[in-house]
């Protein structure tokens, strides 16, 4: 299976090539992508010179160009399809259906990729995209389990890649509207969860309090690691009693379970984690680069060492092994 890697900076892309990377996705710095933070993704320079850097080493690089445009400014995310295919990227990762039929007819030879914004997860719904635009691979909603993934495969004409290790997501992909309920800027449109300018952390005696916009996220105390306010992992009072009403802090691991995800047809695993530090992206890189090259020399499935590198030290394989409807 392929091994798709995220990268925010420069450093994080240079680092997952050689922790041994297959792929590294990133975005341009602007909202046309859905890691829009400040400090975080690339110039047209700098991914021209990463991509040079990528390619000499046998690294493909991935642009995602997955919001969704904003009626009557199309033309900036029509520009960051038409300069990731100057520069040479080797997939655009889109979810805009009006976006996915400018690239396909202006630039036929583009391999296209469903983003998971587009949450696609049932036969018809990717068949339609191959179909209409010729989309070869499909991005899966960290909704599904094994069974239902390998049912698909067998159904369908493309490839997919799903989620192996780092934030879940509760919501359906590329529909959630909690942060534009809280700040007025979403994920979807503007490419920010959570924005950082409407973020804020109070001090209350020991406690530490995070808030975004008016809204309080989570009261920490003092022998708590302080997290990063969103919504949909905040922990609430309800009923007289203070939790974590929709997700508990913990990252998603299929280390365990490659050679299943592999059995049930995938093609790609995906690093989630534009965010973070190259010393995160080498270790999970490096780690996942490992687990993988043992099963392909007939080792088989291998046990992970990435607890310290997960949310709340706690780990989950999610919705893959979910014996729930």
């Amino acid at each position: 299976m392929e091994l798709v890697c995220p990268a925010g900076t420069p450093a994080s892309f240079r680092a997952a090539v050689e922790a041994g990377a297959d792929v590294v996705y990133c975005g341009f710095r602007d909202e046309t992508n859905a890691r829009n933070f400040p400090g975080l993704n690339f110039s047209r320079a700098e991914l021209a010179t990463e991509t040079e850097f990528a390619h000499a080493r046998g690294t493909h690089v991935y642009l995602a160009c997955n919001t969704y445009p904003t009626a009557g400014k199309e033309a900036l995310w029509h520009k960051a399809v038409d300069d990731a295919v100057a520069i040479g990227v080797d997939a655009i990762i889109l979810a805009d259906i009006g976006l996915l039929r400018y690239t396909r007819d202006r630039h036929p030879n583009a391999r296209l990729h469903l983003s998971v914004q587009a949450s696609a997860s049932n036969v018809e719904a990717i068949r339609f995209y191959h179909r209409e635009f010729g989309v070869r691979r499909v991005v899966l909603p960290r909704v599904l389990s094994l069974d239902e993934i390998a049912n698909l495969n067998r159904q369908i004409g493309v490839e997919t890649e799903v989620f192996a290790f780092g934030g879940m997501c509760v919501m359906a992909e590329g529909r959630c509207s909690l942060s534009s309920y809280a700040t007025g800027e979403s994920p979807n449109m503007n490419g920010v969860c959570s924005p950082a300018h409407h973020v804020h952390y109070e001090e209350r005696g020991d406690a530490t309090v995070s808030r975004l916009g008016d809204f309080t996220i989570n009261v920490y105390g003092a022998s708590e690691t302080v997290g990063y306010p969103t919504l949909c992992k905040g922990r609430f009072r309800a009923m007289g009693k203070a939790g974590y009403l929709f997700e508990e802090p913990t990252s998603l691991d299929v280390t365990s379970m490659l050679p299943e995800l592999e059995a049930a047809g995938v093609t790609a695993l995906k690093i989630e984690g534009r965010q973070r530090g190259k010393a995160y992206i080498s270790q999970v890189v490096g780690s996942f680069r490992r687990a993988l090259d043992q099963i392909a020399a007939g080792h088989g499935a291998t046990t992970s060492r990435l607890s310290h590198m997960t949310e709340g030290q706690s780990d989950t394989t999610g919705a893959y092994r979910r014996n729930w409807q």
